[in-house]
């Protein structure tokens, strides 16, 4: 019988669950707006997943499963809990050895982290005291130019100027931009200022990530061109596209451990 390693990633905004198999291929995952429950956004995740994989009918079945993001803790008939930076840097090494440094932008926070050899966290920086340029940041500026987050993210893309986004609270920014909207300034243009403010609060962790030619970005807003574009205009770096889902790197980090570790106990 074919033997199978989860790994659940429970998030602030999205909770994220993947399936491989022994030799690390993917054999389903699933991503889905988190509940307020931790635990019920993870049995959710999981039971989702689970069905797509022939043979398997319960999350229990898996040989070893991994929980890792803010709600770790609550992933019902996990073996351990692993922290998200970690499972990040391990879900970003088996897609691409090659890469060494990682912006992670989550619902909340905006880490830095320097990649080992191994796919071993070298060193990390965090921003969690303030939610600017975070995935709720972006929810809160799409809504402010009346967009889908898509929508949004490439609308900066088609801007001949940036208009400057002097606020740096979450709050501020977007009254700044109601403001600026509402005196006719282009739409793009101003979210050619929104891209470069996130890409300005990304420096400082991208050199904690010891990034020096290159980067790669995780997370859902891993996703917004605008924002990929503004990064490697203002750090002068060149970002990686990743082959999978950026969204899904933690859970594919935790799925990976579950198979070393699944692999070492039989």
């Amino acid at each position: 019988m074919s033997k199978y390693f989860g790994g659940c990633d429970v998030g602030s905004t999205y909770t994220k669950c993947v399936i491989i198999d022994e030799k690390g291929n993917m054999a389903a995952n699933t991503t889905i707006r988190s509940k307020i429950n931790a635990e019920k956004s993870s049995a959710l995740a999981l039971q989702e997943t689970v069905a797509q994989v022939p043979g398997l009918s319960s999350a229990k079945e898996l040989t070893y499963l991994v929980g890792t993001g803010y709600g770790r803790n609550k992933v019902p008939s996990a073996d351990e809990n692993i922290s998200e930076i970690s499972c990040h840097a391990m879900g970003v090494h088996v897609t691409d050895p090659g890469v060494r440094a990682i912006i992670d932008i989550g619902g909340q926070d905006i880490k830095g982290i320097a990649i080992d050899t191994d796919g071993t966290v070298k060193n990390f920086a965090m921003n969690d005291k303030c939610a600017a340029g975070t995935g709720r940041f972006y929810e809160a500026m799409a809504n402010a130019f009346e967009l889908s987050l898509e929508e949004f993210s490439n609308l900066s893309l088609s801007a001949k100027n940036v208009i400057p986004i002097t606020a740096q609270c979450t709050v501020f920014a977007e009254s700044e931009v109601i403001t600026l909207v509402g005196e006719g300034k282009p739409m793009n243009e101003n979210a050619a200022g929104i891209q470069k403010s996130v890409a300005k609060r990304c420096f400082v962790m991208a050199k904690k990530a010891g990034a020096v030619s290159s980067i790669t970005l995780t997370g859902g807003c891993a996703k917004n061109a605008g924002l990929k574009k503004a990064i490697e205009q203002v750090l002068k770096l060149k970002v990686i596209e990743l082959a999978i889902d950026p969204q899904l790197m933690g859970a594919l980090g935790a799925a990976e451990y579950a198979r070393q570790k699944g692999m070492a106990k039989s």
